[in-house]
């Protein structure tokens, strides 16, 4: 896997900054996904309108981007098994954090949240040190 340009590194983060605070504007909800994900599954139905179309618009924006030649990364040489206990070990980070890294890191260190801040530094420093691992211990 290549690192990406930095321009396109660059217009992902003004997407991503643009589409959570006029969520935040429009509707006064937090672009988090796993709150987003974890209220659909428990709110009532005329609630989730808005999560509906922003879940739709995350899975057809790959789709959608395919003429541009974007693809997203193919898991098929993947072990299966260190991909599934990735996500567990993420779903439990998230919980434990009270957000995963898009609430704390776009919208709770936009608004200087303490809390927030905390959690990315924790996890921007546990991904860093991950991937140091990783390459200096030949891992996966």
């Amino acid at each position: 896997m290549s690192f990406t340009l930095p321009l396109e590194s660059l217009f992902g983060g003004m997407l991503l900054g643009v589409s959570a605070t006029l969520l935040l504007l429009v509707r006064g909800k937090v672009a988090g996904i796993s709150g987003i994900v974890g209220e659909f599954f428990s709110s009532e139905f005329r609630e989730n309108g808005w999560r509906v179309f922003f879940l739709l618009g995350m899975i057809l924006s790959g789709l959608l981007l395919t003429p541009f030649d974007f693809f997203l990364p193919e898991l098929l040489e993947s072990n299966l098994i260190v991909i599934a206990l990735a996500g567990v070990l993420v779903g439990f980070g998230t919980k434990l954090a009270n957000g995963c890294t898009s609430g704390h890191g776009i919208i709770g260190m936009g608004r200087f949240s303490k809390r927030s801040i905390i959690a990315t530094v924790i996890f921007m420093s546990t991904s860093i040190l991950v991937v140091f691992l990783k390459r200096m211990m030949g891992w996966m």
